[in-house]
């Protein structure tokens, strides 16, 4: 069984201070969203692992569902403007024993994924004729 972490997520986001409380939790609701895109029949105790590829785009996902054209402003409201934010977040997490990564897993694997801004707009375009 795994041990619990030593500090609250409260905790660490306090000492961090780069994002609020509201960003955590929407990456750590973000991976379970990703886990049922890519793995949609995994069982609740089967563990899987998804790239930082794979998360950026769960977290896009789910960021259009939740706010559709507000997205891009709730995330930049929590400071995330970049797919780096969201591999800043995940590593607070994993760092304090929030959260799990494989060896070869990296805050580089977030970098430049895709131009955050335009993911979040692109789907809005109105094609006026």
């Amino acid at each position: 069984m795994q041990e619990r972490p030593e500090k609250t997520i409260d905790q660490i986001v306090a000492e961090d201070g780069r994002y609020p409380l509201a960003a955590v939790q929407f990456v750590r609701e973000g991976l379970n969203h990703t886990l049922g895109l890519f793995f949609p029949d995994k069982a609740p105790d089967e563990k899987q692992h998804v790239s930082g590829e794979q998360l950026c785009g769960g977290l896009r996902d789910l960021a259009l569902k939740r706010w559709g054209l507000m997205a891009r402003s709730v995330l930049a409201g929590w400071n995330i403007t970049r797919t780096r934010d969201f591999g800043e977040i995940v590593f607070i997490l994993v760092n304090s024993g929030w959260m799990q990564k494989n060896e070869e897993d990296s805050v580089e694997d977030f970098d430049e994924v895709f131009d955050l801004e335009n993911a979040l707009e692109k789907q809005f375009e109105l094609t006026l004729e």
